[in-house]
């Protein structure tokens, strides 16, 4: 069903809001849409929402800024390892979805940066793994194109500790992997801090190791000829954590709220 949903969102989801900060136009004389690209299921920064909408920090975020500069707001769901071919082929304006500028500075013009995160292990609290030394013959899951997956498959990161796996089992959503670990069929997962904070709240049972596999921050990814674009979106941002805005939107969102870093 979330499947279903999405699709039919990809085609049809396009929301409007009144400016606030001023307005932008077409030639035509009509608002410019911004289109908003981001992973389909990565909560708590963008998701399809049990309602059919989307939902998200990010995507309320997004929203906030498209009615501060006058725009029009289009979501663009995809799935995660698609990102780089949606943004090429002009599908959609940006990336931005919980989205890690470390290791991919020059990949992407970037907004300013907005969250702080690190990514952690989870585990079952009685799954006897105590510390990164006990992953040791144990199956660990990931979700593709994220950079735990990167910082595993990274000679400069945590390769070494990926060789003592049984196996590193890669996913295409978290939400898949947390199903998994629920079930036993997997003994841990590599995950942002937040998104794993996100997925265990509300449920027993579930903790985080100690120790961080590495730390990063998220930011908006723009093509590198999208300059003016860049700065009209890190204007809008600087306004909105100045009016609050950016504060208020982050207190829906406990998960996450503390790793906020504008304005700090």
């Amino acid at each position: 069903m979330k499947k279903l949903i999405a699709t039919v969102l990809l085609g049809i989801m396009t929301l409007s809001f009144a400016s606030c900060g001023g307005s932008a136009k077409t030639e035509s004389g009509e608002a410019m849409v911004f289109k908003h690209g981001f992973d389909l299921d990565y909560p708590p920064y963008s998701y399809v929402t049990e309602d059919g909408t989307m939902g998200g920090f990010d995507v309320e975020l997004c929203k906030a800024v498209c009615e501060y500069n006058g725009w029009q707001y289009e979501a663009v769901p995809f799935n995660w390892d698609a990102k780089d071919a949606e943004l090429q082929a002009g599908s959609c304006d940006c990336i931005w979805s919980g989205f890690t500028v470390n290791g991919r500075e020059d990949d992407y013009l970037w907004s300013i940066a907005y969250s702080d995160n690190t990514q952690m292990i989870m585990v079952k609290e009685d799954s006897g793994i105590e510390s990164l030394a006990d992953l040791t013959g144990k199956v660990v899951g990931v979700q593709t194109s994220t950079s735990a997956y990167d910082l595993l498959n990274d000679e400069e990161g945590q390769l070494e500790l990926k060789d003592t796996f049984a196996s590193l089992e890669v996913y295409e959503t978290y939400t898949i992997a947390f199903n998994d670990l629920q079930a036993g069929a997997i003994d841990a997962i590599a995950i942002d801090v937040t998104s794993g904070n996100y997925l265990m709240s509300g449920k027993e049972g579930y903790k985080f190791l100690d120790e961080a596999l590495g730390s990063e921050q998220y930011a908006i990814g723009f093509r590198k000829d999208d300059t003016e674009l860049c700065n009209k979106v890190n204007e809008a941002l600087k306004a909105l954590v100045e009016n609050g805005t950016y504060a208020k939107i982050g207190s829906n969102y406990p998960e996450i709220e503390a790793y906020l870093c504008l304005g700090k």
